[in-house]
């Protein structure tokens, strides 16, 4: 099964987010040994600007798979949810490189666990996929059951219709053997009603 491209977009923009908090904990730390911080805070807007762009194309990614059907609206969810948290993180970075809020916490969980958080997404994409899987290999069963269950009617009414057919065509042929005795013995039968009546009629 080919990756999923979201998942590889997820992990490469949790590290773009994860090398700007080290940056801007390195800038920081330049600025209070009173040393210069300008090609740091040049990398630093550069990689903020990066990581606009990979949220953004995150955000797409997501919009596509989940209007092709491609992912489980629950998965759709989930992955949303990691999103957000992108999104957070993201203003809290902006705002610690103005410095308008707190310096980046490097053993922060998030940075941490964020690839344990893809692998469980991961983990779950494959689990809905095998889910889905499942549920259409049941419905095809089902399906097939019902497809017997009318060729197994058909069979019944082809064989129902067949000894109907050979027993009509056994009466056909006796009736068609005894056809010419039955008109012999009419005819002799009005013969002899013929004979009884001129026998007994009266002569003048």
């Amino acid at each position: 099964m080919a990756p999923d491209p979201w998942f590889g977009t997820y992990d490469s923009t949790c590290q773009t987010a994860q090398e700007i908090a080290e940056k801007i904990q390195q800038r920081n730390q330049c600025e209070r040994n009173g040393e210069n911080t300008t090609k740091l805070t040049v990398t630093i807007r550069a990689l903020l600007q990066n990581l606009k762009e990979k949220i953004a194309l995150l955000k797409d990614l997501l919009l596509r798979a989940v209007s092709t059907h491609q992912i489980t609206q629950l998965e759709g969810d989930r992955r949303q949810n990691l999103l957000d948290d992108l999104v957070t993180r993201e203003r809290l970075l902006l705002a610690s490189f103005k410095n308008e809020g707190a310096e980046p916490d490097l053993s922060s969980p998030w940075l941490v666990t964020s690839c344990v958080i893809k692998q469980d997404a991961g983990l779950s994409a494959l689990s809905s996929i095998i889910s889905r899987q499942k549920q259409m290999g049941q419905e095809i069963g089902n399906e097939l059951d019902e497809q017997n269950e009318i060729i197994d009617d058909l069979a019944n009414l082809v064989e129902n219709t067949d000894e109907k057919l050979r027993t009509e065509t056994r009466h056909v042929n006796l009736l068609d053997r005894k056809s010419p005795s039955c008109g012999m013995i009419m005819v002799i039968v009005l013969l002899l009603v013929a004979i009884v009546v001129v026998a007994v009629w009266p002569t003048k």
